[in-house]
């Protein structure tokens, strides 16, 4: 898999998911926020932040919050320069996920990178 970038309602790329065998989601800054298990989203802080599925990052009341290019609901606009991967810290436990509530048309009142940043420690 390689690296697939998340765009925010606005087509800027924000953050984007690495090809490092975990699925960890980086924002553009280099630091590592959040992970996939499945289609959950978990922040490195072990909270439970959403869902991604079918390109589209979702937040617990199943709004829209991210985009991957081929799903972004505007054009995307070109993407700048990734900042350095910075060291992952070790993960905290992860919490028990929510039910998934139904997926919603609306876009999130989150910004992606708050959204995100959510799940920093």
């Amino acid at each position: 898999m390689a690296e697939i970038s998340l765009l925010d309602d606005s087509g800027r790329a924000a953050a984007y998911i690495a090809d490092d065998g975990e699925a960890s989601i980086y924002l553009w800054s280099g630091e590592a926020v959040a992970y996939l298990v499945q289609e959950k989203v978990y922040g490195w802080n072990g909270q439970h932040l959403g869902w991604f599925d079918s390109g589209i990052l979702r937040d617990l009341t199943g709004a829209q919050v991210g985009f991957m290019k081929e799903k972004c609901p505007v054009t995307p606009k070109t993407e700048t320069t990734k900042k350095t991967k910075k060291t992952k810290r070790t993960k905290s436990t992860r919490k028990t996920a929510r039910t998934r509530a139904t997926d919603k048309s609306v876009k999130s009142n989150i910004p992606l990178e708050v959204f995100l940043q959510g799940g920093m420690k």
